[in-house]
């Protein structure tokens, strides 16, 4: 039987951002630390990712999407990331 026709749009991982390499950014007057990201493998192959948070001040707030900064650290993470996701996904059972 052959395998059906998959079209595969994006694959995501999600990652903690290690607290030495936490930010702050502000979003409508309101103060987030930057505690994950969400990374994707877009069809090309290429990676983009985003960073989430939740508000310093605590409470309830939105858990809120930013941009990452272009920080070599940050990229080195992205990439030991997006390598340890395929290495995951070839020895999947």
């Amino acid at each position: 039987m052959d395998a059906p026709s998959v079209e595969v749009s994006a694959m995501a991982i999600n990652v903690v951002i290690p607290e030495s390499m936490r930010w702050r950014d502000t979003r409508r007057d309101e103060e987030f630390e930057l505690q994950s990201l969400t990374i994707r493998m877009l069809p090309d192959g290429t990676l983009a990712a985003k960073a989430y948070g939740r508000p310093v001040a605590g409470g309830r707030g939105a858990y809120v999407s930013f941009p990452v900064p272009d920080r070599p650290e940050l990229a080195a993470l992205v990439a030991a990331a997006a390598d340890e996701a395929g290495r995951r996904w070839r020895a999947h059972a």
